[in-house]
């Protein structure tokens, strides 16, 4: 009788626990679409330039002319995010700046140089206007400084939606990640950039797996 629970539960408890991370790997997969559909980055740069969210998974930032005050911000990302993801071939950094700021973010980035391979980081320049306009398509809650600064950073997926929580536990929806918080980016923006790449790279399995059951 106890040879028989004993088994019973040997076989039976390593189902259980299949089921129920199965059932969360189905649960948590995707990182939620807030906005299905933000702006064409692509009206700011030329084709040559090959710049675009296709096929990225993006981090996208507006540090402002300030440089001097929202570099600690380009640090944290670069040592939390973009360090631990730059990787991914299908990752990058993109950073919508002011004109006129070309030297102040070449000089940040040389600075970059010296702690990291910094050729993922992107960054595109704009007038004044045009930045302010592409802000609002991401119909967040947030608001560009007078120096076209948010400390809000985004994730945008391979369609040009943003994603980011709709149940965040402190503010419900969470659309961006404070840039100027380690712990912020360091844990829940690292926490979903990893379940958007798992989504994507997860999606791409099943479409290899189909496709081997077809020609077979």
């Amino acid at each position: 009788m106890k040879k028989t629970v004993v088994l019973g539960v040997l076989f039976i408890l390593p189902l259980v626990a299949y089921l129920f991370f199965a059932s969360g790997v189905n649960h948590f997969s995707k990182l939620p679409v807030l906005e299905p559909q933000i702006g064409d980055i692509t009206k700011f740069v030329s084709p040559s330039d090959s710049i675009s969210f296709k096929n990225h998974i993006t981090i996208l930032g507006f540090m402002g002319s300030n440089l001097a005050v929202t570099k600690g911000n380009i640090f944290n990302i670069n040592q939390k995010i973009y360090n631990y993801f730059h990787g991914f071939s299908d990752f990058q950094m993109l950073m919508l700046m002011p004109n006129g700021t070309q030297n102040e973010v070449a000089k940040t980035m040389a600075e970059l140089d010296g702690l990291t391979d910094t050729h993922k980081w992107k960054f595109i320049y704009a007038e004044p206007s045009k930045i302010r306009s592409f802000f609002k398509t991401l119909n967040s809650p947030y608001a560009l400084d007078a120096y076209l600064h948010s400390p809000q950073v985004f994730i945008i997926d391979k369609e040009g939606g943003l994603r980011g929580r709709d149940d965040d536990e402190e503010v419900g929806k969470l659309y961006g990640y404070n840039s100027g918080s380690v712990s912020e980016i360091n844990g829940k923006m690292k926490d979903d950039v990893k379940v958007i790449l798992a989504e994507y790279r997860l999606a791409l399995k099943k479409y290899n797996d189909s496709k081997t059951k077809i020609s077979e």
